[in-house]
Parts: C-alpha cells; structure tokens; sequence
C-alpha cells in the first residue's frame, strides 16, 4: 500500500491496482453484469442504473438530462414522458428495456454508449464532469472508516464482486477478477488519470505519481 497523508486524511492506494494493465472492455467482450454473460448486449455495467449519492447530484443529472439532444440521447422520449429517475426519491437513475435510461444500445445513429458520457465529449468536456460518480469511479472503490487522532482513512482499491452487494451473488462475470481485463495499453494511473485525481484531489494524485514514477525509476537502475 502506498500512503499520502493529507490533513485529516489518511489515503491509502492498492498499488498493484494502480500498476496493473486493467481496462474497461465495455462493447469489446465485456460480459455485463448479469446473471449469464451477455457480451451481444453491450449492457456493461448499466444493467441496474445508476445510484446518486445525494440530492445535489440528482439536481446535477437532472439539469444535464434536460440539455441532452434527441440525435445523443436514444430514450429521449421516455425521459421527457416519465423523468430519468426511477421514483420520486431520485437516488437512482430509470431502468428502461434491461438499462440505464441513458444507455443508447448499438445501433442507435448518435453512438452507443452511455448519452451523457457521448453528450461531454460532444461539448468538449470531461465524462467526470457529466456522468453519476458512481458511474466515471469504477472500477475504482474508496473504503472510508475512522483513523486515529480524529482522522479519516480512505483506502483507494478496485471494485470488487462484494462491492455489488446482492447482485454481485449472482453476477456471471466481474471486470476485476481473473486476467481477461487486464490487457490495457497503460497502467491504471495513466489511464484512470484523470479519474483518480478527481477522486483524491490534484495535490495528492501529484504526489501519488511522483512517488510511483520514482519507485519505478529506482527499480530501472
């Protein structure tokens, strides 16, 4: 574990995650999330919405939702009819079909994938900055508990088939596990970059990459 000490909080980075050549293979062999793999589907890890961490996010999706054009959002229709979220407590996003409302399915004219996700791209902005948190962080987990001297430990890992709760039980496949993922072209510091920095805080991801890029330059000599 790699360690950086911010203020009142302790972080703590999995570095073999962090080093590893995990990617996502969303639309190139993910198996989705399901009980029984379904590759054809291109459903990821959508299958079960999306939950909101609390009413500002909500308020955040919802804004953004109602910016989205038809030719990028394929359940446009649906959204304008009977709202994105999937009841009146909006802490998660509508299942529509087996999905997130915000899904296109492949095929769709706009591109498939998730319409927020191609809607940020399209305005020349970060996924980060558009999409649920819970959505733009996997497979990355933070673990909050109490630390010592009334400080926080954040323990910063890859999501894990426990992190799914129930369906995690039932689930066929799960990213993280056994090596099918793991063929990425960079290792997860630089491909998660800027996914991680939003996660822990430009000084400390700063930190974190100095002290990596120094391991593995004193491991070269």
């Amino acid at each position: 574990m790699e360690e950086i000490y911010d203020g009142g909080t302790v972080w703590r980075f999995d570095r073999d995650f962090l080093m590893s050549r995990w990617t996502c293979l969303w639309g190139r062999g993910c198996q989705g999330i399901g009980p029984e793999p379904a590759e054809e589907l291109s459903l990821g890890c959508c299958s079960i919405g999306a939950d909101l961490g609390d009413e500002d996010e909500a308020r955040m999706i919802a804004a953004l939702a109602a910016t989205l054009e038809p030719a990028l959002f394929e359940r446009h229709p649906e959204a304008a009819e009977v709202g994105i979220f999937r009841d009146g407590s909006r802490t998660h996003t509508r299942v529509v079909d087996g999905a997130c409302i915000f899904l296109n399915r492949p095929g769709f004219p706009g591109g498939a994938g998730c319409a927020l996700h191609l809607a940020a791209i399209d305005a020349g902005e970060s996924p980060v900055e558009w999409k649920p948190s819970v959505c733009w962080q996997l497979p990355i987990k933070v673990d909050w508990k109490s630390g010592d001297d009334e400080t926080e430990v954040a323990t910063v890992r890859r999501w894990t088939r426990r992190d799914w709760g129930a369906e995690g039980e039932t689930m066929a496949w799960c990213c993280t596990e056994g090596s099918t993922a793991y063929v990425g072209d960079r290792p997860v510091i630089e491909s998660l970059g800027a996914e991680l920095e939003a996660v822990v805080g430009p000084a400390v991801f700063l930190e974190l990459r100095k002290r990596i890029a120094d391991q593995e330059e004193n491991a070269r000599k």
